[in-house]
């Protein structure tokens, strides 16, 4: 009986710090192959919540992404840390960080950049080269990259955000609850948010994900409508520091 007490407590003890401190600090590449890039290489990212120490996973990140020789970097927000400011790296030193990466970078902003302040992350990353999309489009490599507010603090259109755009077209949203109000035809959409749960149990799957549709769309590859929408892990975790079967993601588009 005390065998059976001592190695369960050596496989909680196990879970615990794999859970809190090797698996978020764990940054896989995973690969897509998809026609409506023209050929160029595009890293997807999302959700990287950098805290105030954590300027040396910021710098993994960026190495990780510039790793893979991109031609474009597009990413769906939520570069800030928690809810008031307090437990964030500022957005001058990500922004910083993240013009480090040697693409062009397009982006729109997250619920936890929009608490913190949406306009002086905005201006932060555009002063370093990244552009931000709110309810609108830009071309990138012969790419149209459209992107919406986001859901929880502003008003996602994706109609304004596309206007003037044609095929190939990319539309960015930070959550991928606004999938089905996208009427129009798109080649792809990206979101992020919801961190594929960050915990997840086997043969069950995520245990909870900000979404009104649950653990719908969760992560992966959905098409339930004329549009495919693919959601990212993220690369950062929120309200607790704990990720499990929910390894931080790179997504690469060959």
């Amino acid at each position: 009986m005390l065998t059976m007490i001592k190695y369960f407590i050596i496989i909680l003890l196990f879970l615990y710090v794999w859970a809190f401190f090797v698996e978020p600090n764990i940054i896989v590449v995973k690969k897509y192959k998809r026609d409506c890039f023209n050929g160029k290489k595009v890293v997807f990212i999302s959700d990287l919540h950098i805290a105030k120490g954590d300027m040396h996973r910021l710098k993994r990140i960026v190495k990780k992404i510039n790793a893979q020789n991109p031609d474009l970097v597009l990413s769906c927000g939520d570069y800030i840390k928690g809810h008031n400011g307090k437990t964030t790296m500022s957005a001058e030193k990500i922004a910083k960080e993240l013009g480090k990466i040697k693409a062009p970078v397009v982006s729109v902003l997250g619920n936890h950049d929009g608490w913190y302040d949406k306009y002086k992350v905005k201006t932060a990353l555009e002063k370093n080269g990244i552009k931000v999309l709110m309810n609108s489009n830009t071309k990138v490599e012969g790419i149209y990259i459209a992107g919406v507010e986001d859901l929880q603090t502003g008003i996602p259109r994706p109609e304004t955000a596309l206007d003037g755009s044609e095929s190939p077209r990319i539309l960015l949203t930070h959550t991928p609850d606004i999938y089905y109000d996208v009427k129009e035809n798109v080649d792809l959409i990206l979101a992020g948010h919801v961190h594929g749960g960050q915990v997840r149990i086997p043969f069950k799957g995520a245990l909870i994900v900000p979404s009104k549709f649950g653990t719908k769309f969760a992560s992966g590859s959905f098409k339930e409508t004329q549009n495919e929408m693919i959601v990212s892990k993220g690369l950062g975790t929120s309200i607790l520091n704990v990720r499990f079967l929910t390894f931080p993601e790179i997504i690469v588009f060959e």
